[in-house]
């Protein structure tokens, strides 16, 4: 399966959820907002929500500082 993760290509080997595309790069238990096809995918349904093949996921986390 083919993806787009912040722009980049990325081949993903048979189905995940979004959290476990999360945990795979680095965001497990981290607070970030996430955005599949241009919507946003609740946290919620991050555990739901299976990603297909040509899904566009954009990934944007807080950071700390001044």
């Amino acid at each position: 399966m083919q993806i787009t993760l912040n722009g980049c290509a990325q081949t993903l080997i048979g189905t995940l959820t979004l959290a476990e595309l999360l945990e795979h790069n680095g965001y497990g238990g981290r607070r970030v907002a996430v955005e599949i096809n241009r919507t946003i995918v609740p946290r919620s349904e991050h555990g739901i929500r299976q990603l297909a093949d040509g899904d566009a996921i954009e990934i944007v986390h807080a950071m700390g500082g001044g």
